[in-house]
């Protein structure tokens, strides 16, 4: 009987543990690292590329639209405004990227999240990695606000690739220019808000670098060639009144002008350099003398667009009778003098452009300004296309995540106000709606909220209704448009991708990084660029005092959330070694299990029959 049971437990074993695969570890697949997201972006583009021709045209220069929260009913709800605006129904009227050939979608989720966040988001838009929650600049390795999570996870953005090249690089955007999207391009923090060193955790100050001070002293941000946006706050120290604010000082706790030192360290260098930070000065700018330029032209962010030249109240804790002079440049001012810099370079550039400001109107439920921060970033798009030619120039145009509002209405007949209400009633309680509604944020009131009667004269500060009550409004988690126009657009932004997949695809097109390799046997009109790897950014800070850092938000950690996109076709398939392997093993236990039963039933028959 012992010698049954014995048999009985021997292929138990072998069954189990053996013929049948282990159970994955769940940690183990989150190991998403820069070498994953890599190598899926090379597996999309060899799926795209099948359609190629022989001779593919390389991108000069580069132009990066971002529309920060233009979700695609963001998109669509801007179309009609610029049309009715012009006099018509506005449905059929075309915004320029609507006409651009080639259209995709991305997926938006970080790491851990199923919504995406801006920083993230901006991580896998510019530096081809996607990142976990509210981190910037590095892979999965780093943790939200653990300094010494950065030493070993920084990541190098599409502003590295082109200065490899030998390219110019510029940042234009009407939000801080430390904020989320535009320093994902050049800084690396565990913290998104560490846009200065008050926000920086005293044990690390000394060891993790604020997202301005890394802008002004570290690659690739001392090289950018123009930076133009907000934020002046964050470079000015505490003691320094603002400019055009006197009212309001700087937030640095350093005693430090980044300012004026970003200026100084470009005379010593012998740099053709100047800080400017009213319009005025902008409008004095002469390109043919100036190769690098910081324009900072708002405390905070710049002002709206609807807002602009207006006499306006002052940020939330100052006087309430004091008055400030909102006059920024435009964002069309500030594309055109960028490109007037960056055009002199025979090798080409890349330029970022913002519109930094949709998000927010989207955060506060007004889709007035959305919609207006939508077309101001068309209008600079405008001014792009005006200065380059498109047969050397890819242009790609995106959003970094959606917005939860939504369009829709019953029977609406053309030609009706895009922000108005709806021309019936809610057929539950006989209460008159928008057309464009919310599904959070601070438009939520109970009763709801009704618009005015009147349907064409929506106020620009009209706060359209919301469906769950928020202090904001939350991101939207559906796939964000692009569209892509110039060498190679039509070939390499088709379908459905992820987000980290697009600084890939624009680095095959311009020939960047570790996608120059194509150009090497050809022959264009500018340098080619060295083949290098885009490899992990050399280390700055040390380990010490990461046991004292806690996350100021409460939690030490975020529950890891594994997108189910990771299990489609676009993942890393293995290698065709290793799936040999497996099956070789399984094929030679199996023959093991086989020969060891015939074994064991002759010991078992022997063993009865002595019974």
């Amino acid at each position: 009987m012992s010698a049954w049971c014995y048999v009985v437990i021997m292929m138990g074993t072998i069954n189990t543990g053996v013929l049948s695969p282990a159970p994955m570890n769940a940690e183990v697949k989150e190991t998403y690292d820069r070498q994953y997201w890599y190598a899926q972006a090379q597996e999309t583009l060899q799926k795209r590329l099948q359609y190629a021709s022989e001779k593919n045209p390389v991108a000069k220069n580069v132009i990066l639209v971002v529309g920060d929260g233009m979700s695609l009913t963001t998109a669509t709800a801007a179309r009609i405004l610029r049309g009715q605006r012009r006099g018509q129904s506005g449905e059929d009227t075309d915004l320029v990227w609507d006409t651009f050939p080639a259209v995709a979608l991305a997926k938006t989720y970080n790491i851990d999240a199923q919504t995406g966040e801006s920083s993230a988001c901006a991580t896998a838009l510019l530096c081809g990695v996607k990142a976990r929650y509210e981190t910037l600049g590095l892979d999965a390795g780093g943790r939200f606000n653990i300094c010494a999570s950065a030493i070993n996870s920084k990541v190098t953005s599409l502003i590295d690739w082109a200065h490899e090249a030998g390219k110019s690089s510029g940042i234009v955007t009407t939000a801080r220019i430390t904020h989320a999207t535009p320093a994902a391009l050049y800084a690396h923090a565990p913290s998104r808000y560490w846009e200065d060193d008050s926000r920086v955790p005293p044990t690390v100050r000394r060891d993790c670098k604020d997202i301005a001070q890394q802008l002004v002293e570290n690659e690739p941000g001392r090289n950018i060639n123009v930076i133009m946006g907000g934020g002046r706050r964050h470079f000015l120290p505490t003691v320094t009144p603002d400019p055009e604010h006197p009212n309001r000082e700087g937030r640095r706790l350093d005693g430090r002008n980044l300012a004026e030192d970003w200026a100084r360290e470009k005379k010593r260098r012998r740099l053709r350099a100047q800080y400017i930070h009213s319009r005025e000065q902008l409008a004095k700018l002469d390109p043919r003398t100036v190769d690098y330029l910081l324009g900072l032209f708002e405390y905070s962010h710049m002002e709206f667009n609807a807002e602009r030249g207006a006499v306006l109240d002052t940020e939330e804790g100052t006087p309430a009778s004091t008055s400030v002079k909102a006059d920024d440049p435009s964002l069309a001012d500030m594309t055109r003098a960028a490109l007037a810099i960056l055009s002199k370079n025979d090798k080409g550039f890349f330029l970022l452009l913002e519109g930094g400001r949709i998000d927010h109107a989207h955060h506060y439920n007004n889709p007035y300004r959305a919609l207006d921060e939508t077309l101001e970033l068309e209008t600079a798009l405008l001014a792009a296309l005006e200065k380059v030619n498109p047969a050397e120039t890819l242009i790609v145009v995106t959003a970094d995540h959606g917005h939860v509002m939504t369009f829709g209405g019953q029977a609406t007949p053309r030609g009706h106000p895009i922000l108005g209400a709806d021309t019936v009633v809610s057929d539950i309680d006989g209460l008159r709606y928008t057309t464009l509604l919310y599904g959070t944020g601070p438009g939520h009131s109970e009763p709801r909220a009704l618009p005015l009667n009147g349907t064409s004269t929506i106020p620009a500060d009209a706060v359209h209704a919301a469906a769950v009550p928020r202090q904001w409004a939350t991101h939207g988690g559906e796939d964000v448009p692009i569209y892509a126009l110039g060498p190679m657009a039509t070939i390499l932004f088709a379908g459905v991708v992820e987000q980290s997949y697009i600084p890939h695809a624009i680095a095959y097109a311009a020939c960047l990084a570790h996608q120059a390799h194509r150009c090497q046997e050809s022959t264009f009109n500018f340098t080619k660029p060295q083949v290098k790897i885009a490899n992990c950014v050399p280390p700055e800070v040390s380990s010490v005092s990461a046991a004292e850092e806690t996350r100021n938000e409460g939690s030490s950690g975020r529950r890891v959330i594994v997108a189910s996109s990771v299990m489609s076709d676009e993942r890393v398939p293995r290698s065709s070694a290793s799936l040999v392997a497996p099956l070789m093993t399984s094929h030679y236990l199996k023959m093991f299990a086989l020969s060891l039963i015939g074994h064991l039933s002759v010991i078992w028959v022997s063993i009865d029959k002595s019974v």
